[in-house]
């Protein structure tokens, strides 16, 4: 009967036999090879299965992550935690023309990434209310007494220290910026009253506020804020993360490759206020210009700024395009419509003999008011009788004429320079008057689409006032909506319409504009764009000053998924040097009893018996 010798797989020393009873003789000549083969399945198995829980891990990592970013915009709603030291704040008061209001703001400790922006958001009080206030009037009525500005706006800052910690005064930046109200003052004016501020706010106050704190900022600055800020709430500065985002290709200003990059598409604003219209869009790729005249007015329209915390960084380098139209505002516009339905009217009469608007039996026909509704235009002591006939495409035909369009390329409203948009690929969000002239009445705030707008426009100004007066009475449309908005309801739905497809030049089937009032359910002011870009050099100086930490801690994060694979790699190798070391072991162990044959052998033939042989070893 044959014998298993396990002496192979052990040290001689741990040597005994085992007789294999009915055991298959294909056992016995592959046994090191089965041994062999489940070590290494074992070692395999092992490495596979801890390349997916590292992958499963990471990869439920990066979804949650992206999950409670969406959700920390979406419902930002918490209390600010004041006790927390790693929180920290900003204020930014906004000095328009018919008063002033304070934001204060707050982010947490930057995470050490200088491709990402600070997480910042608006502060909440114990209510969970914004820290939010406003005093009237506008800075600019104090134009003659610039030394009561300091007094007239300490009730803002009072207010602004009362949420902001104490501890944190010292470090939280202040910013003081002026608008429309400002600009219209003469310069030596508008410098005493921010030398005022410069002066007394420093001695009252310990907020971080130097000279450039202060300041008249351009329409064209306020626009580029207000776009800033709504892609930050859109998530449009984040990485690229899924595959169905949309992207664009973007060709870097003054960078000196020429290779494009690919990262998410911004998305354009558009904001018709009573008294001018903004447009905002980035500008992706390099612009051409049909004459130098032209290049030197893009020069003072497009907007070429670095949002990250390097300079030398240009990933987040962008080329906005900003354009304000005084006088293309909703009621601003009705305004001029009327002062030219008055000169026309009054020459016309002058000229063929007519009464036509001079007295209530023999009234103008306005086809930009609602059927039989009846208004009057008061100019110079004179009085012109209004009726209106309800008429959309006349209204519409009646009013291109102020849309002041050239015949030149590339140009808008009043014969602008525009570049050029990429409608297939580019989104649009449309505030105050495009949400208002979709949702107040018609309902249909939220996606544009022209033919469907057209077609509630057209039912709505053919409608008799009457009947309109009665819907209104029962509460048929929007809360807010008063009786302004449903006699200019119909003049407004035609001035937006034309100033969106034809002013703009969007085509009439786009259909990448949204309207709205709010971005996840959040006002959003351009004081946050202000703070975001004046702040964006906050992270570089963390992350210097923390240099040592966050990059121990970025070494931690990152090497979690190189040690597994290091671990594994090194018990593959310890398994492999066993069994190398085994099978050494073994041909050793072989060796050793054909040595001792082999001697026996020869002392037999010279004359000694094995058995001495034996005792002898």
């Amino acid at each position: 009967m044959g014998r298993i010798s396990i002496s192979c797989l052990f040290p001689a020393s741990w040597h005994f036999s085992i007789s294999p009873v009915g055991c298959p003789r294909i056992l016995n000549t592959n046994l090191r090879q089965i041994v062999v083969i489940s070590i290494l399945a074992a070692a395999v198995s092992l490495l596979y299965f801890s390349v997916v829980i590292i992958r499963n891990k990471y990869g439920r990592l990066t979804r949650d992550k992206k999950f409670q970013r969406y959700l920390a915009r979406v419902t930002d709603i918490e209390a600010t935690d004041t006790n927390n030291p790693n929180v920290n704040y900003g204020v930014v008061v906004d000095c328009g023309s018919s008063g002033s209001r304070i934001f204060v703001y707050c982010w947490p400790r930057h995470n050490g990434n200088p491709h990402d922006l600070l997480d910042i958001r608006q502060m909440r009080d114990k209510n969970r209310k914004p820290v939010v206030m406003k005093i009237k009037p506008g800075i600019s009525e104090f134009a003659t007494s610039p030394e009561k500005v300091s007094d007239y706006i300490s009730p803002l800052l009072n207010f602004a220290a009362e949420h902001v910690p104490r501890a944190k005064h010292k470090e939280t930046p202040l910013y003081i910026l002026c608008t429309a109200g400002m600009r219209v003052l003469p310069e030596s004016q508008q410098k005493a009253i921010l030398e005022d501020l410069l002066t007394d706010i420093p001695v009252h106050f310990d907020f971080l506020f130097s000279d450039s704190h202060a300041e008249v900022i351009s329409g064209k600055q306020e626009g580029v804020y207000a776009w800033i800020g709504i892609n930050f709430v859109l998530g449009r500065f984040e990485h690229i993360e899924d595959d169905d985002e949309a992207i664009v290709e973007v060709n870097i200003p003054g960078s000196e490759s020429n290779e494009a990059i690919i990262r998410k598409r911004t998305a354009g604003i558009l904001d018709m206020g009573g008294v001018s219209t903004q447009i905002a869009y980035e500008v992706p790729k390099t612009v051409s210009f049909a004459s130098s005249q032209q290049e030197e007015v893009a020069k003072n329209l497009l907007a070429e700024f670095n949002l990250g915390c390097d300079v030398h960084q240009t990933e987040h380098v962008y080329r906005v395009y900003v354009a304000t139209f005084l006088g293309f505002g909703g009621n601003a516009a009705r305004q001029r419509y009327e002062d030219r339905i008055f000169a026309n009217t009054i020459q016309k009469n002058r000229l063929l003999g007519k009464q036509t608007g001079l007295t209530p039996d023999t009234p103008y026909l306005d086809p930009c008011l609602p059927l039989d509704i009846k208004d009057e235009i008061q100019q110079n002591g004179q009085t012109m009788y209004l009726r209106g006939t309800g008429d959309f495409d006349s209204c519409r035909e009646t009013i291109q004429p102020f849309m002041n369009k050239t015949n030149e390329t590339q140009t808008s409203l009043n014969g602008v320079y525009q570049p050029p948009i990429h409608f297939l690929n580019s989104e649009f969000y449309g505030f105050s008057e495009f949400y208002y002239c979709t949702e107040d009445v018609l309902r249909m705030g939220g996606d544009y689409n022209a033919a469907k707008f057209t077609k509630a426009a057209k039912d709505y100004c053919a409608t008799k006032w009457s009947i309109l007066r009665e819907r209104f009475d029962r509460g048929l449309y929007a809360s807010h909506a008063d009786l302004h908005r449903l006699k200019y309801q119909c003049f407004k739905s035609a001035w937006m319409f034309e100033v969106f497809h034809r002013g703009f030049s969007f085509p009439v089937n786009y259909k990448s504009l949204k309207t709205a009032l709010q971005v996840y359910d959040k006002e959003v002011q351009w004081t946050l764009g202000a703070i975001l870009y004046r702040t964006r050099f906050l992270p570089l100086r963390d992350i210097q000053q923390e240099a040592f930490r966050a990059g121990h801690a970025h070494w931690r994060g990152v090497s979690f998924v190189y040690n597994h694979y290091l671990f594994s790699g090194c018990f593959l190798v310890v398994l492999l040097s066993i069994l190398l070391y085994l099978l050494r072991l073994r041909r050793i162990h072989r060796r050793t009893p054909r040595s001792g044959s082999a001697a026996a052998a020869l002392w037999m033939e010279e004359g000694l018996p094995s058995q001495k042989l034996a005792g002898t070893l």
